[in-house]
């Protein structure tokens, strides 16, 4: 089965905050695309998540679904690394990081990676569904049964994320979920700015109507509508008609 992948990417200061510490990747010619937000209190965020965006950017193209993979954990990890070693620099209690999640996409293949709570979604036959699960200590609270689901992005802690590219230890560990892409379906990057603001079935709505050309746009602005506090990012991968996986 072949598929033609299009996508749309858009990004906002928000009303609120004095800068954007979101970056984002949109590679449709090489099938890469990510959402990278600098971790809220850290100095330097939008270092860290530019960091990261360039590094994937500068993915050349021609490779194969392996050489890919290979790729994108071996220049996230040297950036977490980089980032760490430039907080040791800059003194004690210095930390610059960033969440990142992305997604691959070969043929009629997908995989999807990420560390912290950006996150991952997937729309198909009209159901949204989470393809990611956040690293951050309300998730824990969560599924330890300490807190309910929906209490959750309301907590005073939900900011407090669990891992990070340049945070916590001295390796970064990159949790991946993997499938097959139907024709229709249409794939969601976003950092918390967004999924905070919009419900997952105002989401659904949103995703489901909106061209594909103009759905991250249409996002962002119904974000901000809805009064966003911080930085908002919405990258939209859409499988819009009829392509070895990435495993």
């Amino acid at each position: 089965m072949t598929l033609t992948i299009c996508s749309s990417a858009t990004t906002d200061t928000g009303p609120v905050r004095t800068h954007n510490e979101d970056a984002f990747v949109d590679r449709p010619d090489i099938g890469l695309w990510a959402v990278a937000d600098g971790a809220g209190g850290h100095q330097a965020g939008e270092v860290a998540s530019g960091m990261i965006a360039e590094t994937l950017a500068a993915i050349p193209p021609g490779l194969s679904a392996e050489e890919m993979l290979a790729q994108v954990r071996a220049r996230i990890s040297a950036t977490h690394e980089a980032l760490r070693d430039e907080a040791a620099r800059r003194g004690e209690d210095t930390v610059i990081a960033s969440t990142i999640v992305l997604l691959l996409v070969r043929q009629a293949h997908f995989a999807c990676l990420w560390a912290g709570d950006s996150r991952a979604y997937l729309l198909r036959d009209g159901q949204l569904s989470p393809i990611s699960r956040d690293h951050s200590l309300v998730q824990e609270l969560v599924d330890c049964g300490m807190l309910a689901e929906e209490s959750a992005s309301s907590h005073p802690s939900s900011n407090v994320i669990t891992r990070a590219v340049g945070g916590g230890t001295d390796t970064l560990e990159l949790d991946k979920v993997t499938g097959e892409i139907r024709p229709g379906d249409r794939f969601l990057l976003c950092s918390d700015g967004l999924c905070k603001t919009i419900s997952d079935a105002q989401l659904a709505a949103l995703l489901q109507d909106a061209d594909p050309v103009s759905a991250s746009e249409v996002l962002v602005r119904t974000a901000l509508a809805n009064h966003a506090s911080d930085n908002v990012t919405a990258v939209v991968v859409s499988a819009v008609a009829n392509g070895a996986g990435l495993d």
